[in-house]
């Protein structure tokens, strides 16, 4: 597929509440096309600390929730869930294509600064997901800090984040989204949530995708919560031929 028409789902996560949240994506999500959709980071409970409350098993409500939405759009659904597995806890990406297929990332980076690692585990594999044509990488939000976890040395074509990223802070989610496309020669993606969560944290959503050569584009909607984007192939190959930097990469082992 030369052509990947992505959606980006901006919107107020309900505090620890599933069902309101599948209401609010099942009313976005009307009238809407696309190959891709990109949910924020927990897009069903918000940035909780409380897992012992909010984790569900591995496919759970939200997890079956994605892949209805998958089936019904024919597209691929992604979004994180804090999740229960074999006794521990993850903040975990799940990646759902309409043929049942799925692919999970857990993420790395745990904010240290509101004691994620306190409440979670932490990943230990990078992943990239074949869809269409293109070559994806999954990332979550405090993963963007770090840019030797995505560094591109496995060929992807699109590197994307999903978050719950305050605004106090959109400088630095602006600025390091523009950075990983650039450096990494692909397109990179950052859908965030809105509004104020439990601690009364703000967040402007700000959800943006960067071409690989750090050029912001602009949406296709008019919609202000459903961010419409097409990523073409051809551009993504021209800008590598013509700029082929990635061959001077220094090579490294990330030691976990």
């Amino acid at each position: 597929m030369k052509t990947l028409r992505i959606a980006l789902l901006e919107y107020d996560i309900a505090w620890e509440n599933p069902a309101k949240n599948f209401e609010k994506v099942d009313e976005l999500l009307k009238g809407v096309g696309a190959d891709v959709f990109f949910l924020p980071e927990m897009f069903s409970t918000g940035f909780t600390m409380n897992p012992e409350k909010n984790a569900e098993p591995i496919f759970g409500k939200s997890f079956k929730f994605l892949q209805q939405k998958a089936i019904e759009h024919q597209a691929a659904f992604c979004a994180s869930v804090p999740t229960k597995s074999d006794g521990q806890y993850f903040n975990r990406l799940y990646w759902v294509e309409p043929n049942e297929t799925f692919v999970i990332y857990d993420k790395r980076h745990l904010f240290s600064l509101v004691g994620e690692e306190k409440h979670y585990t932490a990943g230990l594999e990078r992943k990239v997901i074949d869809y269409k044509g293109w070559r994806l990488m999954p990332q979550i939000c405090y993963d963007l800090r770090f840019p030797v976890w995505a560094r591109n040395d496995l060929n992807y074509d699109v590197i994307f984040y999903v978050a719950n990223w305050p605004e106090r802070r959109k400088t630095a989610w602006l600025s390091l989204l523009q950075a990983r496309s650039i450096e990494n020669i692909s397109y990179c993606i950052g859908v965030n949530r809105i509004g104020d969560d439990a601690q009364g944290i703000y967040h402007s959503g700000d959800s943006n995708v960067f071409d690989a050569q750090g050029n912001k584009l602009e949406s296709l909607s008019e919609n202000k919560e459903v961010l419409i984007y097409e990523l073409q192939k051809e551009d993504l190959l021209e800008t590598r031929s013509k700029f082929k930097f990635l061959n001077d990469k220094d090579n490294f082992k990330i030691n976990l």
